[in-house]
């Protein structure tokens, strides 16, 4: 038989070869958040979702302006009709110009408001974009015939999901869920629990090609004309070997207080959630407005409400690496004994970078004592920001954290930030994190800073918040490769940073705090080598795994072109650390020997790398750079050392590790 070209890793879960004669699926070719601030003039949204060519539905929200409808236009209706989630009403038409003017290969173009809520001026606006794919999504439309049917459709599995609204109308949407009877309903534009109705999807359940309707009106009277939005659930489909999951349709009773882990088998970025045995609204969160711990800004697809009034749900639940913890005894969420539904999207990107430039930016600046966002390029998830002059520590935030942030150079618990420092809700932007005014941490006026933003993608990066348990634990992470370097600290606690690199082995430890050498114990890993989905950490051990204390760990890994974490060992003069990156050499390097005492090293190209004497930063150390000792350059395919300068990071026979990023 013929040979097969194929590539290496291009999954979250898949490595390896695999020949195949179809195009692999990611999450983030169908599905995305995207905020973005109304103009009621022509406004492009790229979210790099296919509209024009594979079809799919656009969602938008106003999140700010006050009372604003929900409004939905689909590619099976035509860009200039809308519905209302949280309404009856009929569809609604707009003109030429107005709303969504045309369906994109790469996302959808708006052109003035005219009152329906796609481009309002001034606001700050999601959208929710769900592209038609097998397995995923689909949109049908038909025409009701008044009598018992069925309906094709084109999801490729089971509907986990199916909602359905009456176009010509003035009718109540209608939701099926897996969950429920196939006999019981729940309505999309009201808080009403779950009822029963034979007639809605008569008494039958869904198939892989068809679902049922039955006589009522609001989903089958004759004549009348309806869309359909289905949601799959667990169906595989994705990923290299073509079997992850990206949508879940599932269920869970509430046990108040106590908290609960709803496991999905993946970390989600979008949430729909429904209280079904009594009153209560729709819950809508996503990571790009805010999905964490302290704070979940969630919108009520039947309520018109901004994102800030009539819902209180925040800090009831944070996304994990496998579904999402319920913290507290939130109605809406989480009551004792309250059943609930839900729909679930998973988080991307799944696929691995090729470009370091996809997932980390730097940028050098100057503080301009007034709000402002510091971009990387991409969309970010966590940030180091220090200011070069100054004698204050490195601050570490990230979007899982919300507004709290941590110092590279203590051991200090996480800091609740203020206006000064973050901006409110920081990370609700598509690209970089929002600082504020006068810190000198983050932007005072004149100061000079340097920024690292980094996105966690496959085989690169990747953050875990968990909490600690005191005994031998093993904790899901999403890097879907073997973590080479582990940063951990305690939240809540006053407690060293613990460091993992794999050059040392797992039985010994580093700490970001401190200039030790590796240093052994069995309580930091638990003499136990991370795996590609695990890492495992000791027995009541403070620093990494003490009963009750919450924790974040961020992970590295080599990712080809893209990223190294290596070691080296030096020779007291000159040398070349090749990592692989091409012709582009490296824009980031992070230094620590291993075998004594050094600091923590960091090089980057926004501040200089091009002169033995361009300056390094330590993030153990609260110290302004050094501006005039380096002795590292980017060279072709990676870095050059030059002990002549700076001893330091080049000592005959000392080791070191280092995270590099092209």
């Amino acid at each position: 038989m013929p040979l097969v070209k194929t590539r290496g890793v291009a999954s979250a879960q898949g490595f390896g070869e695999f020949a195949q004669a179809t195009v692999a699926n990611y999450i983030e070719d169908v599905f995305s958040t995207y905020l973005y601030t109304g103009t009621n003039a022509a406004l492009t949204i790229t979210n790099n979702i296919d509209l024009s060519t594979k079809g799919g539905l656009v969602w938008c929200k106003a999140r700010t302006g006050g009372t604003v409808d929900h409004a939905l236009s689909d590619t099976a209706r035509g860009r200039a009709s809308y519905l209302i989630s949280n309404s009856a009403n009929a569809a609604g038409t707009v003109g030429v110009g107005d709303n969504i003017t045309s369906f994109n290969s790469n996302g959808f173009s708006l052109g003035t408001d005219a009152g329906t809520n796609f481009n309002s001026s001034g606001d700050k606006m999601a959208s929710w974009t769900f592209r038609k794919q097998p397995k995923f999504f689909d949109v049908v439309t038909y025409t009701g015939t008044g009598s018992n049917t069925t309906i094709a459709h084109s999801l490729g599995s089971v509907p986990g999901s199916i909602i359905v609204k009456r176009t010509d109308i003035t009718a109540a949407w209608a939701v099926y869920h897996r969950s429920l009877a196939n006999t019981q309903y729940l309505v999309l534009n009201t808080t009403a629990a779950a009822a029963t109705g034979a007639t809605r999807w008569n008494s039958t359940t869904p198939t892989s090609a068809v679902f049922s309707v039955g006589t009522d009106a609001t989903v089958n009277a004759s004549g009348g004309t309806y869309v359909a939005y289905l949601f799959a659930h667990d169906a595989g489909g994705f990923g290299l070997t073509g079997t992850d999951n990206v949508i879940s349709c599932g269920s869970y009773t509430g046990v108040g207080s106590t908290q609960q882990d709803i496991t999905l088998g993946y970390e989600p970025q979008w949430l729909m959630i429904k209280r079904t045995d009594t009153t209560d609204s729709w819950i809508m969160v996503d990571n790009m407005r805010g999905f964490f711990q302290t704070a979940d800004n969630a919108l009520e697809a039947n309520s018109s409400n901004a994102e800030a009034a009539g819902v209180s749900v925040s800090g009831a639940m944070q996304p994990t690496a496998t579904g999402f913890h319920l913290y507290n005894a939130n109605s809406a969420v989480n009551a004792s004994g309250g059943t609930y539904i839900y729909i679930a999207c998973r988080r991307g990107p799944m696929k691995v970078p090729t470009l370091g430039t996809s997932v980390f930016g730097l940028s050098a600046r100057t503080g301009t004592g007034a709000n402002a966002t510091v971009t990387g390029g991409q969309t970010d998830d966590a940030v180091i920001i220090k200011n070069r002059g100054s004698a204050v520590g490195d601050l570490f935030a990230s979007r899982l954290t919300g507004t709290r942030y941590v110092e590279t150079s203590d051991s200090a618990a996480e800091v609740a930030a203020g206006a000064t420092i973050l901006q409110t809700n920081p990370w609700d932007v598509m690209d970089g994190v929002k600082v504020g005014t006068t810190s000198t941490i983050t932007n005072a006026s004149a100061n000079t800073y340097i920024n690292y933003l980094f996105r966690r993608a496959p085989s690169f990066f990747d953050e875990v918040c968990y909490t600690g348990t005191s005994v031998v634990t093993n904790f899901s992470h999403n890097l879907a490769s073997v973590p080479e370097l582990m940063i951990i600290k305690s939240r809540s606690d006053v407690r060293n940073w613990a460091v993992y690199v794999a050059s040392g082995g797992p039985t010994k430890f580093l700490n970001l705090n401190f200039s030790n050498a590796l240093q052994t114990s069995s309580t930091y890993w638990n003499d136990t080598a991370p795996t590609s989905t695990i890492f495992t950490l000791g027995a009541v051990n403070t620093n990494v795994n003490f009963s009750g204390e919450t924790y974040v760990a961020y992970l590295f890994a080599t990712c080809a072109g893209v990223s190294k974490v290596g070691s080296y060992t030096g020779n007291g003069t000159t040398q070349t650390i090749n990592c692989g990156f091409g012709a582009g050499g490296v824009r980031f390097v992070l230094i620590k020997r291993t075998d004594s005492l050094g600091d923590w090293y960091v090089y980057d190209t926004a501040r200089g790398m091009t002169v033995l004497t361009d300056p390094y930063l330590l993030l153990n150390s609260t110290a302004a750079e050094v501006a005039t000792l380096g002795s590292v350059t980017t060279v072709s395919t990676g870095f050059a050392l030059d002990s002549a300068i700076l001893a330091d990071i080049n000592v005959s026979a000392g080791t070191y590790t280092f995270l590099a990023i092209a």
